[in-house]
């Protein structure tokens, strides 16, 4: 089973609706440790990119609609997470080309190309609590089991497992980057919204390849 422009679409109106679902908890999440605002910025942000995928022409590959998102968060959502999470986008559309479909290689390329240019633009590292403890876990899961000639969905359900637990990982760690940073020891106890909403995003696209596939 591979993934295409139709599956992306799907992705983002799913990642949509967990947003909007759980965006009072990021909220909440990011009022402890940062500026309070993470869940209704990524809420706006997915909500125009469900938009903007819909005008996208016939035949548009996924490469074509993966660079639609990044231009689309980095223009609508605030703080430091319209450009990162427009930077993944965009440089997980990279090793895509002009292929219509992805299948489980192009997939772990597009995921680490994605968490490698949150990287570039943020220059955090695991253990600084930020989305790349969720990402790198998650990264490292779709890696293995890519190794282990897993499928698609199994890739990206075995990645957003590990984002989730990535992202409860971050409530013990002392922030060294962001907002939170300036807490010290008070940021220990309390999640990153940055890896949670990335835990969101890749549960969204687990589900949607599964859907796919059946």
């Amino acid at each position: 089973m591979t993934l295409d422009t139709t599956w992306v679409t799907a992705w983002m109106t799913a990642a949509a609706a967990v947003i909007d679902e759980n965006k009072h908890d990021l909220n909440t999440l990011d009022r402890e440790i940062g500026d309070g605002d993470h869940g209704e910025n990524m809420d706006r942000g997915l909500r125009a990119v469900v938009t903007a995928l819909g005008s996208l022409p016939d035949g548009a590959t996924p490469n074509a609609a993966l660079r639609s998102i990044a231009m689309t968060l980095i223009s609508t959502v605030g703080g430091a997470s319209g450009p990162l999470y427009g930077t993944a986008f965009l440089k997980a559309a990279e090793p895509l080309g002009d292929a219509s479909e992805i299948d489980a290689t192009a997939l772990v390329a597009m995921l680490t190309a994605a968490r490698d240019g949150i990287v570039s633009r943020g220059k955090a590292a695991t253990g600084d609590k930020t989305m790349i403890d969720a990402w790198t876990p998650a990264v490292d899961a779709a890696a293995a089991a890519q190794e282990d000639g897993a499928s698609p969905a199994d890739i990206l359900r075995e990645a957003a497992d590990a984002a989730e637990a990535g992202a409860v990982a971050t409530e013990p760690l002392v922030a060294h980057k962001g907002r939170a940073s300036y807490l010290g020891d008070r940021a220990i106890g309390h999640r990153d919204p940055g890896a949670q909403s990335t835990a969101l995003l890749l549960r969204a696209a687990a589900d949607t390849a599964e859907a796919a596939g059946e």
